[in-house]
């Protein structure tokens, strides 16, 4: 199963950004596309996410235009709107790849707006410029940009075996790739070997990198590496983590086709940890 929000949706279309004339003539446009997002809530009616061809207001955001030239924007949703979760409309399975990269630019996006309405230099309130790509604060010249934050998310193997964990708010017998968000200053593997060694205790060589996935909840990039162990005794920070193990490669297996004795289960097929179980499975 393909990973969620990595398949190309449409254009971005850049370039457009910086002509504000050319995106209010699209907006305009009865033609325009409009998704609509509030927190981490779509617009829908009823399975699917509603499209709007009329603006709300004056703070659209440009998404790009899709393969047949059809305008895409976002915008916040009002609080009468019929609202789901974008993680209930991926896990679904009824959307098409397509549409689901681009609910994750809009939901990324307007969340981004809904958070970051005050100049963070000086506190006054700012303009959205560029499309909904920049901020602009009019007191002290300076520019905001939509963050996305790096997250770091690794299989660890050693001698036959795979380091998962869980945490206590997932659905029972769930485990997991062990992740977490980079720091300043580090590198991606710098980055995996200090989460793997502060939550399960244990020492990680060498680190490759597999692939990446946009996790817009609200705006992370998952960055996919696979591990080798130096060390296998694992200390746990049950602050991070309620559990973890080394799993088989035979149990893990049993994990991903859901058929383990103890009920244990890998992460669904959307998300990039399945995909990485999967690598080191193939070994």
């Amino acid at each position: 199963m393909t990973l969620a929000f990595v398949t190309p949706a449409h254009d971005r279309m850049e370039d457009l950004r910086r002509e504000p004339h050319k995106i209010e003539a699209l907006l305009a446009s009865p033609q325009a596309r409009i998704y609509r997002a509030r927190g981490d809530l779509i617009e829908v009616e009823g399975e699917r996410p509603r499209i709007s061809h009329v603006p709300l207001g004056d703070a659209a955001i440009f998404l790009g235009l899709a393969a047949d030239g059809v305008p895409l924007f976002a915008e916040q949703a009002p609080e009468s709107a019929t609202l789901a979760p974008l993680r209930g409309l991926m896990l679904s399975g009824a959307l098409p790849h397509e549409e689901l990269t681009l609910l994750a630019q809009a939901r990324s996006l307007v969340h981004w707006h809904e958070t970051h309405g005050f100049c963070a230099k000086c506190g006054t309130q700012s303009e959205m410029k560029d499309g909904g790509y920049r901020r602009h604060c009019n007191a002290c010249n300076a520019d905001h940009f939509p963050r996305t934050d790096p997250v770091v998310i690794i299989t660890v193997t050693w001698n036959g075996h795979v380091l998962l964990g869980r945490q206590s708010s997932w659905a029972p017998g769930m485990y997991s790739a062990l992740a977490g968000f980079m720091e300043p200053g580090e590198t991606i593997e710098n980055a995996a070997r200090r989460e793997v060694w502060e939550e399960a205790g244990i020492r990680v060589g060498k680190v490759g990198y597999v692939q990446s996935q946009p996790w817009p909840f609200p705006s992370s990039i998952m960055i996919g590496l696979t591990g080798e162990a130096d060390t296998h005794d694992i200390r746990i920070d049950h602050h991070e983590l309620e559990d973890a193990r080394w799993f088989s490669f035979a149990e893990a297996q049993q994990m991903v086709a859901r058929t383990h004795p103890q009920g244990l289960t890998a992460t669904h097929p959307y998300a990039i940890a399945h995909h990485l179980l999967l690598k080191v499975l193939e070994r």
